[in-house]
């Protein structure tokens, strides 16, 4: 008995160590570099969720593949893709993305700095919408199937406001703001959408789509008027996309291909997928030089503290960027630092820690912001060192206000037959409970206090922007502003993207325009091994449920605190 049982774990450890080995040796094959043929198609696939920061990665190279590519990687794909004598052409196939227009807005402009190689683009569309069409237009040549749909009939704004359905359960969202277009709240606490809220919302949506009206009559070679005319009568079959010259052809991917081949005159073509092909060391292609810059990701809700092992996706943790920012402050090696802001703002203190930390890099290192979908309240605030601030056209912005929130359940406790006794020391102990509605004497308290915070973030404001607070505070009010309005109003001083940021950060830095430089990006990709290796053992204990939270943002109120947090939930489809 004893040694059949020896013969089960030793046939159990075996089983396990074969397993440990085939796996790391397909780590280190997933490492390396991909063999790229000579007269091959890049097929640039645009799809899904384009983050900022890589999430954390399966090392395994079967896995590898439905990893998401983050929006940084589609401009460096692009940029080697124009240099690199392997590449004849670049075939665009955006399907079912779901960004916001500032990410949009840069690869567009990748897009078109690719055509300046002289490479043929062309865009093949399966099922697209706005956003994919959008990216389209950057090609020289759009195709669809015959019997395809474009789904292209303006822009819209859809808002949600459940007071009515909060009423009926007993539970009433008690909010303090300050600035009257503070709204983030309003979802919770109104049943239809405020005056405030409807004229922010009809300036985004009228920016928007001025944008988008523009650039595809500047593609189509079509009058502005043309194209609001043409949009007016969409959604179109495939065969009313032609005839409106939104498309040049209706044809089979197969029949692309063909085209290609023959327009390249090659004997064979070809693919190579976008997922081998950011593996390519951008150095190989000569893109890089000898000094660093320092591409830092500010991505998601603001709150405090660290993440465990498996991160919080979608959360921007103070202590954690905090690390980042002193761990590039240390490196002697770094010569500028470049912060890409994507979030919509968070807990007052956490931005506070964050932006406290990237002054005193400020003082340090040259540094420039590069503002991504948004960066409003506290993704706003964090950006606010005096230093240059570039944002997208279509990038969300400002939001220069404050707000409190909490929850009171008591109506719910009652009809569920539950019943809270409290005891207190301290006129306001309660000020917090779930059980207990704002007094007016703890309105006025909270009032006061949420006045003050919004004081001090609008003197942050005039200070970092060196404009008198009496010149800010009108263009505060928990506004948000697109990029370009918010240039006009000097929130923000260029529009462009990360080669409008290095171009930048490398004259701050007293780096010679024409010099090349590597761009190192923190943090970096990662894998779940080497975060698991690389974490304190007790922080696989930290688990969350920010995933089930994210959507209304209550996890970071529910129970109470000072927010600097726009609406992020609205989203212009």
């Amino acid at each position: 008995m004893k040694k059949f049982l020896l013969g089960i774990l030793v046939g159990f450890l075996l089983s396990a160590l074969t397993a440990v080995i085939l796996f790391f040796v397909a780590v280190r094959l997933g490492r390396r570099p991909p063999q790229i043929p000579e007269a091959s198609i890049l097929l640039l696939r645009v799809e899904g969720n384009l983050p900022e920061s890589p999430p954390l990665g399966i090392p395994v190279p079967l896995l590898q593949r439905v990893q998401p590519v983050t929006v940084i990687e589609h401009w460096e794909m692009l940029r080697k893709a124009a240099v690199d004598a392997r590449i004849k052409t670049v075939v665009l196939m955006p399907q079912d993305v779901h960004a916001g227009w500032g990410k949009l807005q840069q690869i567009r402009e990748s897009l078109a700095v690719f055509r300046k190689s002289g490479k043929p683009l062309y865009a093949y569309l399966r099922a697209p919408g706005t956003r994919e069409y959008y990216l389209a237009t950057a090609a020289e040549r759009i195709y669809m199937g015959p019997e395809d749909y474009l789904d292209l009939k303006g822009l819209r704004v859809e808002l949600v406001y459940m007071k009515n359905t909060l009423d009926k359960i007993g539970v009433d969202a008690e909010v303090a703001t300050a600035g009257k277009y503070k709204d983030a709240l309003d979802t919770f606490t109104r049943s239809s959408m405020s005056p405030e809220t409807r004229e922010v919302m009809n300036s985004i949506l009228d920016d928007l789509y001025g944008h988008l009206v523009q650039t595809i009559a500047e593609s189509r070679k079509q009058a502005p008027e043309q194209v609001r005319q043409t949009v007016d009568q969409g959604p179109f079959i495939a065969s009313q996309a032609l005839a409106r010259g939104l498309v040049d052809g209706l044809i089979y991917e197969d029949q692309l291909f063909g085209e290609l081949q023959n327009r390249l005159k090659l004997p064979d073509l070809r693919k190579v997928a976008v997922r081998d092909y950011r593996r390519v060391p951008p150095g190989s292609l000569g893109l890089e030089g000898r000094r660093r810059i320092a591409l830092l990701v500010a991505e998601g809700t603001i709150v405090r503290g660290g993440a465990g092992v498996f991160g919080d996706e979608g959360l921007l943790r103070s202590e954690d960027f905090v690390r980042l920012l002193r761990e590039v402050g240390n490196d002697r090696g770094i010569r500028g630092v470049i912060v890409r802001i994507d979030s919509p703002g968070g807990d007052g203190f956490a931005s506070d820690e964050i932006w406290r930390e990237m002054s005193l890099l400020s003082k340090t290192k040259p540094l420039l912001i590069s503002m991504s979908d948004t960066a409003a309240s506290g993704g706003y605030y964090i950006a606010l060192t005096g230093d240059p601030i570039v944002a997208y056209p279509g990038t969300l912005t400002g939001s220069i206000g404050v707000y409190y929130g909490k929850v009171n359940l008591r109506g719910l406790y009652d009809k569920l037959g539950i019943h809270k006794e409290i005891l207190k020391r301290g006129r306001f102990a309660e000020i917090d409970s779930d059980y207990v509605a704002l007094s007016e004497e703890g309105r006025r308290k909270l009032k006061a206090s949420i006045d003050e915070f919004y004081r001090s973030f609008v003197t942050r404001v005039a200070e970092s922007r060196k404009r008198a607070y009496e010149q800010v505070e009108p263009l505060a009010q928990g506004r948000v502003w697109m990029g370009d309005q918010a240039q006009q109003n000097g929130l923000v001083d260029h529009l462009g993207g990360l080669d409008r940021a290095i171009d930048l950060v490398k004259e701050k830095a007293r780096i010679p325009a024409a010099e090349k430089i590597t761009l190192v990006i923190y943090p970096p990709r990662r894998t779940i091994l080497e975060r698991i290796f690389g974490w304190p053992p007790d922080a696989l204990l930290d688990s969350r449920l920010a995933p089930f939270f994210r959507r209304f943002g209550t996890k970071t109120w529910l129970g109470g605190g000072v927010m600097r947090m726009m609406p992020y939930w609205v989203e212009v489809k």
